[in-house]
């Protein structure tokens, strides 16, 4: 089976997108399935229900969705094995440019749109800065000189991937991206496989549900600002 993880930003496609490539991959008599981490509440799972595409969905709540995903995603690789998927897409709740939901050795996709501004790729973190791919949507919407400026940017930040422009709606750019899936590493587990970058770390008093403002109340893992 293979593994792939995709990320971004909230509303930049990510969803229309992978539903695309499953078409793309359903020609060639592929089995996806695909595990959505969220936050507090999710509706893509409908949408893949429909596509009689196989879904699991787990809330992190009030955890960081990072660290739900990391701790889930090995149970979520075993419930493909299980369910003889071929290709298993995990799709990332995407709620800061900070996260960091890539694995070494497993194909990773940033998921971008060109009306995020363009010089929002420079304020992406790990999960632009380490993708294998960076797909860039909603680029239909913008002119040809948007277009070349906001992949110059990504290409600035991350020089090494492949970036393909995809659109959500008329799956153009997906057939491209389905022959990067195809070629993926095969698994059969994650256990012992790393994280291609740490998490954002922090144990403080707020992490375990303090609510109240202050010094008084603030322990743990800190970072403060200096006022000049």
């Amino acid at each position: 089976m293979k593994l792939i993880t995709v990320s971004g930003a909230p509303s930049s496609g990510k969803t229309s997108v992978i539903l695309r490539l499953i078409d793309c991959l359903r020609e060639s008599s592929q089995e996806v399935g695909v595990i959505k981490f969220d936050c507090l509440t999710s509706f893509d799972q409908l949408l893949y229900k429909e596509y009689g595409v196989q879904v699991q969905v787990g809330f992190s709540g009030k955890f960081c969705p990072d660290h739900f995903f990391i701790s889930n995603i090995e149970d979520a690789v075993e419930w493909g094995n299980r369910a003889g998927l071929d290709i298993l897409i995990s799709e990332s709740a995407g709620l800061c440019n900070r996260c960091s939901p890539h694995i070494q050795g497993v194909l990773a996709i940033c998921v971008i749109d060109n009306l995020s501004g363009i010089n929002t790729p420079r304020k992406i973190g790990p999960m632009l800065k380490l993708a294998d791919i960076v797909l860039i949507t909603k680029g239909d919407i913008v002119s040809q000189a948007e277009r070349e400026v906001f992949m110059f940017n990504v290409r600035q930040v991350n020089p090494g991937a492949s970036i393909l422009f995809v659109n959500g709606i008329t799956g153009q750019g997906a057939f491209m991206l389905s022959k990067h899936v195809k070629n993926a590493a095969d698994i059969t587990t994650v256990r012992n496989r790393r994280l291609r970058f740490s998490m954002p770390a922090s144990v403080c008093a707020y992490c375990t549900g303090e609510t109240r403002i202050g010094e008084t109340y603030q322990m743990g893992m800190l970072k403060k600002m200096e006022f000049r």
